[in-house]
């Protein structure tokens, strides 16, 4: 897997931990939740997936590291627990004040090891165990429905409390796009029916982009639509950059986030090589969610 021998495939430096803490919160929908790190010369990749309905994956593209040391051939991949690589990475988070935390793997026994570089006062240092990963159980490939693509972009805050409105369990959750008037329509149905619209005309300043050309509608299943919303942290949601959907070819629904990698602002030491402090950095979060059933309207896109 190394390069050479001793050699580690990755060694890199990053200088804002909250950030990706709050990437990976966002795809933590369980309390034991699995992951499959696939490491590239791009970046790091974080899988998890559930019951082959729901996928979830965080790009952190090199980009968002202060050093990035790529020695593998290919594309080194390793299992582990999402929940302990947060809480270790919460260690490394100090309130009002940045810190630079060098992750590394492999270790000498095939651990992630992570260790604080700036701190002066002591030693922070942490290891965690890694795994042979499971193989990925479907195809996350994301086919457009037609040559017109039908998606929208929603304030993220505003999407996570339509989703948390339309609880009702072990439903379904019906998604309905329809190009006149410009709409999308959020529909459940348990004890009672609940309908949540998103109207272009209505209100620009929610529904901030929207491009459909024929009515499509597909049913997602509640507990795996909550997923792509549930977790996200109030930082992110504040924030409020926008969540982007997208209905792909035979009704995979395509939910997009975007969370702010930025610096603590407090002073520090530490600039980037080119002598001056990047502006504020994007891990891009992606959730892939199957659709329940087919609806007839959607035969021809099959």
């Amino acid at each position: 897997m190394n390069s050479s021998a001793g050699a580690p495939d990755l060694i890199c430096e990053l200088d804002s931990v909250q950030g990706i803490v709050d990437a990976l919160t966002s795809v933590r929908w369980k309390r034991h939740q699995d992951a499959v790190v696939e490491l590239s010369e791009h970046g790091m990749v974080i899988i998890v997936e559930e019951t082959s309905c729901v996928q979830a994956k965080v790009y952190l593209q090199r980009e968002l590291f202060v050093k990035y040391d790529y020695g593998a051939q290919g594309r080194p991949r390793f299992g582990v627990s999402l929940g302990l690589f947060v809480d270790c990475l919460n260690t490394f988070s100090f309130p009002g004040r940045s810190t630079i935390l060098e992750i590394r793997y492999p270790g000498p026994d095939m651990q992630l090891m992570l260790r604080a570089v700036d701190s002066p006062d002591a030693c922070i240092y942490a290891e965690i165990r890694t795994r042979i990963p499971e193989t990925i159980s479907w195809d996350y490939n994301f086919e457009p429905a037609g040559s017109t693509p039908l998606t929208f972009t929603v304030k993220s805050a505003a999407l996570k409390e339509a989703i948390d409105d339309l609880e009702w369990p072990g439903s379904s959750i019906q998604i309905k796009l329809q190009p006149v008037p410009p709409s999308v329509i959020f529909r459940g149905e348990g004890h009672g029916d609940l309908q949540i619209d998103f109207n272009s005309y209505a209100n620009t300043d929610l529904l901030i982009a929207f491009t459909c050309d024929r009515p499509i509608s597909h049913r997602y299943k509640y507990k795996f639509l909550r997923a792509t919303t549930s977790n996200i942290p109030s930082s992110v949601i504040k924030d409020n950059r926008g969540s982007k959907l997208t209905i792909g070819r035979g009704g995979m629904l395509k939910v997009q986030h975007l969370v702010s990698v930025a610096k603590p602002t407090v002073p520090h030491t530490h600039v980037d090589s080119a002598g001056y402090q990047q502006p504020s950095r994007i891990a891009y979060i992606e959730f892939f969610v199957k659709p329940e059933v087919e609806e007839e309207d959607t035969a021809d896109d099959s």
